[in-house]
C-alpha cells in the first residue's frame, strides 16, 4: 500500500495492484491504484491476459513482487519492457529458484531485490514525516484494526484469510 502511494506521488500510469481479496483492493484504489485485478484462482497466465488488456498490448516499466512467489516474480520479469525493472520485496523460499531468460540482462532489463525498503532513517523518517504533514502521505487509512497483544494470534489469522484489508495496529496498553 505504500508501494502505491509513492507510485502515485511519482505520478506513475497504470498502477495496478494485484490481490486475493476484494476489501484489499478497494483500500488500494484509495492509496492510489488506477486498476486493479482480482487474482482467486488465476493462474498466471490469466493474470498477465488481465495485465495485457489493462496496458493495450505497452509493457510495464516496474514490476513490483511482494509475494516472493517465483512464478509472480517470473511474470514480472515478462511483463516489463526492454529496460524494464523487477524489484523483489517478497523474499522466495530458500530451496525455491526463479528460472528467467537472463539475455536481457544484458541490454538493461533489471531484477533487484530490496532489502528493509532501503531507506536511510535519518533523512527518510523527517522527509515521511513532511509528507505526512503536508497530507501527502497517508498512513492513518492504512491501519484497519486495532487489537490488543492477547489477541495477535487472531489478528495474524483474519491478515492470512484477507478478512483484515490493511495493517493491524497492536495496542500495548490494553493488554
Amino acid at each position: 500500500l505504500n508501494i502505491i502511494q509513492a507510485a502515485a506521488m511519482s505520478s506513475a500510469y497504470p498502477i495496478i495492484a494485484v490481490d486475493l481479496y476484494e476489501n484489499r483492493l478497494d483500500l488500494a484504489k484509495k492509496m492510489g491504484a488506477t486498476h486493479t485485478v482480482k487474482v482467486g484462482g488465476h493462474s498466471n497466465q490469466l493474470i498477465g491476459q488481465d495485465l495485457t488488456e489493462i496496458l493495450k498490448d505497452q509493457s510495464l516499466d516496474v514490476f513490483i513482487d511482494n509475494t516472493g512467489g517465483p512464478d509472480v516474480i517470473e511474470l514480472g520479469y515478462e511483463m516489463v519492457g526492454p529496460q524494464g525493472r523487477v524489484v523483489c520485496v517478497g523474499v522466495p523460499k530458500y530451496d525455491e529458484d526463479i528460472c528467467i531468460h537472463s539475455l536481457d540482462l544484458h541490454f538493461g532489463k533489471s531484477i533487484t531485490g530490496s532489502y528493509g525498503g532501503e531507506t536511510d532513517p535519518h533523512e527518510d523518517i523527517p522527509r515521511y514525516m513532511r509528507l505526512f504533514e503536508e497530507k501527502r502521505l497517508e498512513l492513518k487509512s492504512l491501519i484497519t484494526k486495532t487489537v490488543r497483544l492477547s489477541d495477535i494470534n487472531e489478528a495474524i489469522s483474519e491478515m492470512r484469510s484477507g478478512e483484515i484489508s490493511g495493517r493491524c495496529l497492536i495496542d500495548l496498553t490494553d493488554s
